[in-house]
């Protein structure tokens, strides 16, 4: 395994602010997920504790969404046609007593799923107490289990979210007469995006003293806020003299054990709030001598300006400056 044996630049700015431990050990991986959201898993309270079920369905995929919601309404229903099946169903009118028993119950299913939406076409109705009962719980039940999922629904369509597809991987490019490190993000929705602004910090194992600690450090970047975000938008830090990179070479990208983390806002102006989102690149994400292709062009007739999403991590290998 390699080690990292060089220097970081002293003239680099640190970050104590990122909210990060220092100590290396008590880490495992890398601190943030490709997808923005932190690489962390909390133990020593109970999962029903430790979790919140609202951020859970609305974070949630939407085909995994979907079936979370199918396979309540027909777990419920299956409760509840059980219980009908448990009381007896000569208290069902309209059952009737031919068939087998799986099509019975497979008629106090549908009535329980009837009875569960408040559809209630008639056909089968409860005679006695605690069937009533029964299908007056079932009633309120399924009123309130629908005002939730209609909710979640609302939630999910209505939150404001960053629309953002990030590169796969960062990339060191000649710049000027240095290098930079590049990153290349693009809105991939029908979204409005102004006031965009940018962070990057860099985290890094290093030796001080004997002793590995993880130092962070503030990346400046070339711009940090642009007006509008409308095509992709490159974050490019230069490897200047104040860039904790700066004397880097490939192996020593190789060597060390870092991470690149971005923080990307912008203001929505269709929900008129401000959205945000993350991502990190670990070094060993990072193409060192590279050059990100451009991703959008002008169409055939020359009225608009085509944005190739496909092409938002295409990137060709390319000589460095020497300095």
């Amino acid at each position: 395994m390699n080690v990292f044996k060089g220097i970081i630049n002293t003239k680099a700015k640190t970050d104590s602010n990122t909210g990060f431990s220092s100590n290396p050990s008590t880490y495992g991986g890398r601190f943030i997920n490709k997808d923005g959201t932190a690489n962390i898993e909390k133990r020593g309270i109970s999962f029903l504790n430790r979790i919140s079920w609202y951020h859970m369905m609305l974070n949630m995929n939407g085909w995994k969404f979907i079936a979370v919601l199918f396979t309540f309404y027909a777990g419920i229903n299956f409760v509840f046609a059980s219980l009908y099946y448990f009381i007896g169903l000569e208290y069902l009118d309209g059952v009737g007593n031919t068939g087998s028993e799986w099509a019975k119950f497979g008629k106090a299913y549908f009535f329980s799923a009837q009875t569960f939406t408040t559809v209630g076409y008639g056909h089968i109705s409860p005679n006695g107490f605690f069937t009533s009962a029964l299908a007056a719980t079932e009633a309120l039940t399924g009123l309130l289990s629908f005002a939730i999922a209609t909710g979640l629904f609302y939630g999910r369509f209505s939150r404001p979210k960053a629309f953002l597809r990030f590169s796969q991987n960062a990339i060191i490019a000649p710049y000027k007469n240095v290098n930079a490190l590049m990153v290349r993000l693009a809105p991939f929705k029908n979204t409005n995006l102004i006031d965009a602004e940018a962070r990057m910090t860099m985290g890094m194992s290093v030796n001080e003293n004997g002793i590995m600690v993880t130092k962070f450090y503030t990346l400046n970047l070339e711009l940090q806020k642009i007006n509008s975000l409308t095509l992709s938008w490159t974050l490019v830090h230069p490897i200047d003299e104040n860039s904790p990179f700066y004397g880097f070479t490939e192996d020593d990208f190789a060597a060390a054990e870092g991470e690149i983390i971005v923080y990307i806002k912008a203001f929505d102006d269709l929900f008129s709030a401000t959205v945000a989102t993350t991502t990190s690149f670990l070094f060993d994400e990072i193409v060192y001598g590279a050059k990100f292709e451009i991703m959008y062009n002008e169409n055939d007739d020359n009225t608009t300006t085509v944005l190739h999403l496909d092409k938002i991590n295409k990137f060709n290998k390319i000589e460095l400056n020497k300095y």
